[in-house]
């Protein structure tokens, strides 16, 4: 899941900056190609403008008509004699008194406005550009000189053109860009995808590994990885050693400090044995009998403590609960206590058998200690919860013996506490299964069973 989430953060990653590079690349395309176009444009413009130039100082015929058609003959493009083409030059006398103003024929009475007169300033070679709207609601652009000849005049030399062009093959272009980089993100997504999924899937590999370790399928991370990954599973694995090898050790400090203990508090307890009427011995046998307790208690709980961080213990419920109830009632058979067991197979519990054993031996031989005559066992898997989900499951407990108040429940979970001298037992059992329970990750809670006496519900952690 978490490798599936990284898999999904870098394709979005991924496919955010690709998409961001393929936007700005194509706006820089397109901008550039329609200034490319527009020079190009502006060229063609120029060359007709230094045409006109050369006509503006050649004395007009008899008619402004028979000038139009001479001037536009002389630029060579018959679109200048096509009314309302796009194509239009206007050339205008400024040193006389009014005006005079002689037009391309494809003019008809429109006249280009004066860029001059609207403050467009010149470039370096003397010449003024803009957008300038037209007949028809034609977009042009114009390209205006002014031209003193001396004694012959200042003349305002203008030639337009329809950009209608320059609109087209910008908007082809950008088609064409839009169509070519829709592919290309589509080609580059894929190959990304490709990428990240077979990139990481060593890393699934990797997770799955170390969950079939956890369930107890496995012990160590199996296989080839790639060169990048190899030194994590290799370091993954030497870990499970050293947590394995520093389990071995506790246990075996554990025997050797149980050894140790014993032996002097046993000869402790034989050499009082022997004067039973003495004060001291019966005071020596008393205090070595708590000392022998309160060690078991410890030293059971260390060993189950390095026991509890073994990885990859896995236990099947149901055959410690069915051999559980067989021994029970076998040793309570002269009582007639009949024992209940409802468990669904597939259960597992997250530790060692052993453990297993010791919890539910306590709560089902306490039971049985207080029946009046049946005892019910149940076992209830549960959905996992909290982030990430943990499974667990539940075993509950249930006597028809007389029960137990509140302020005796909380006094029975207490280290050697009972409630009644005449039962057999050191007051060690619920103790023992709450710490248990707590170093898996689980707990207990004591309650008033349905049939009438105490209800022992047990949470253990699921594999």
């Amino acid at each position: 899941m978490r490798a599936n989430s990284l898999a999904l953060r870098l394709f979005l990653s991924a496919t955010a900056v690709t998409v961001v590079i393929l936007l700005v690349t194509g706006f820089v395309l397109s901008s550039y190609y329609r200034d490319a176009v527009e020079r190009s444009f502006d060229r063609r413009l120029t060359v007709l403008l230094r045409t006109l130039v050369g006509q503006a100082a050649s004395p007009p015929p008899a008619t402004t008509d028979e000038t139009g058609e001479r001037d536009s003959e002389a630029l060579g493009e018959p679109l200048f004699r096509l009314p309302l083409s796009g194509w239009y030059w206007q050339i205008t006398r400024l040193s006389t008194t009014k005006p005079e103003v002689r037009s391309s024929p494809s003019l008809f009475d429109f006249n280009l406005p004066h860029l001059v007169d609207q403050g467009i300033p010149t470039d370096d070679s003397g010449v003024r550009r803009a957008y300038v709207p037209g007949p028809e609601d034609q977009r042009l652009r114009q390209l205006e000189r002014t031209v003193d000849l001396g004694e012959d005049g200042r003349f305002l030399v203008a030639v337009a053109g329809d950009t209608v062009e320059v609109a087209g093959e910008t908007r082809s272009f950008d088609r064409v860009i839009l169509v070519t980089f829709i592919t290309l993100a589509a080609v580059l997504l894929l190959t990304t995808m490709f990428q990240v999924r077979f990139g990481l899937a060593p890393l699934a590999r990797i997770s799955q590994g170390l969950a079939a370790i956890r369930a107890g399928t496995a012990e160590r991370l199996a296989g080839r990885f790639p060169f990048e990954i190899e030194p994590l599973a290799r370091e993954t694995n030497a870990l499970i050693d050293a947590n394995r090898e520093v389990v071995e050790r506790a246990r075996t400090h554990v025997g050797n400090l149980a050894h140790a203990l014993k032996t002097p508090l046993s000869v402790m307890v034989n050499e009082a044995s022997g004067r039973d009427d003495d004060p001291l011995a019966v005071k020596v046998r008393e205090q070595a009998g708590i000392m022998r307790d309160q060690v078991t208690h410890h030293l059971e709980r260390a060993r189950i403590a390095a026991r509890a961080t073994v990885v990859g213990n896995v236990t099947e419920v149901l055959p410690v609960a069915t051999a559980l109830t067989r021994t029970m009632e076998k040793i309570y058979h002269p009582r007639g206590i009949a024992i209940d067991l409802q468990a669904p197979d597939g259960v597992r519990f997250r530790g060692e058998r052993q453990d297993l054993e010791e919890m539910l031996g306590n709560l089902v031989d306490n039971a049985c200690k207080w029946a009046k005559g049946r005892v019910s066992i149940e076992v209830a898997p549960e959905s996992g919860e909290g982030t990430p989900p943990q499974s667990r499951f539940r075993v509950i407990v249930d006597d028809d013996g007389p029960g137990l108040t509140p302020a005796e429940r909380a006094r029975v979970a207490r280290r050697g506490q009972r409630l009644d001298e005449t039962k057999p037992g050191s007051g060690l059992g619920l103790s023992i299964v709450l710490d248990l329970a707590s170093l898996y990750g689980g707990g207990l809670t004591l309650s008033t069973a349905p049939i009438g006496g105490l209800r022992a519900e047990l949470v253990l952690p699921a594999a």
